[in-house]
């Protein structure tokens, strides 16, 4: 079998998504930017890819968010405020259509954004003393960009939100999990709403990604709540993330 053959067959596409979905769910993450990239690389076209992500980012989170909230990881006052900006924009940024190049340069920033995270910036953290109301601002700020970018792209937005959490030091990796989870469910249920309304279209042929990723879901955000550390999980996503990299600049300039 050639290696188009190969990237293009059904359980080749199931396992790689299977795979991204355990990784990103015990860290609190749907998969979106990786689903994305991946469908990018695999010839799905600009008008599916994002469907298909927000459908499984929904999925993924949903399953991921139970399974933190029941282990206590979540906290509502993190939350709140990043969801109150952000939840508008998605809906928003999942009615604008943008030109595939200009779709594509977005997520690869996203994953390199996601990359320099775990490779550079793991172990940093700044201590900010802000009262309330000055986490309240930045935490607004951040959800009105971060929806934006949810909505837009399908990536869900978490790949973001769970480093920012953890670099400026607003809550533990266990509840930058947790409220990532929650971010990326409801955004990319506002984000898939907005695009079914302006551009339906039929994922039920894709039935098999969707079994795919609840399998690697109830696996990875079990994991990640009650048994592993998020730097564990940390190094196989760093790996997946590099191969997404590295296989979607090369669709990009190829272009």
């Amino acid at each position: 079998m050639e290696f188009g053959e190969l990237i293009s067959s059904p359980v080749f596409i199931a396992i790689i998504f299977f795979i991204i979905a355990f990784v990103y769910s015990s860290v609190g993450l749907g998969g979106g930017s990786s689903y994305t990239a991946m469908m990018a690389i695999m010839g799905f076209t600009v008008l599916a890819i994002p469907m298909i992500s927000l459908s499984l980012n929904v999925i993924v989170t949903t399953i991921g968010s139970i399974n933190f909230i029941r282990n206590r990881h979540a906290q509502w006052r993190l939350i709140l405020p990043f969801l109150i900006t952000s939840m508008p924009m998605a809906y928003l940024g999942g009615s604008l259509q943008l030109p595939k190049e200009f779709f594509y340069w977005i997520l690869l920033v996203s994953l390199c954004v996601v990359a320099v995270r775990i490779y550079f910036w793991r172990e940093v953290k700044f201590e900010l003393n802000l009262v309330l109301r000055g986490k309240w601002i930045l935490s607004l700020i951040a959800g009105t960009l971060l929806g934006l970018i949810a909505g837009i792209t399908g990536i869900g937005g978490g790949v973001y939100l769970v480093p920012l959490i953890i670099v400026l030091g607003l809550g533990t990796e266990k509840q930058a999990a947790a409220c990532g989870a929650i971010f990326i469910w409801l955004n990319s249920m506002l984000g898939l709403l907005s695009r079914w309304q302006y551009n339906p279209m039929e994922v039920g042929i894709f039935i098999y990604l969707v079994v795919a990723v609840v399998a690697g879901a109830l696996l990875g955000s079990y994991l990640g709540a009650v048994k592993l550390s998020a730097k564990q999980m940390d190094k196989i996503l760093g790996i997946i993330i590099l191969v997404a990299i590295v296989a979607l600049s090369r669709k990009l300039f190829i272009i």
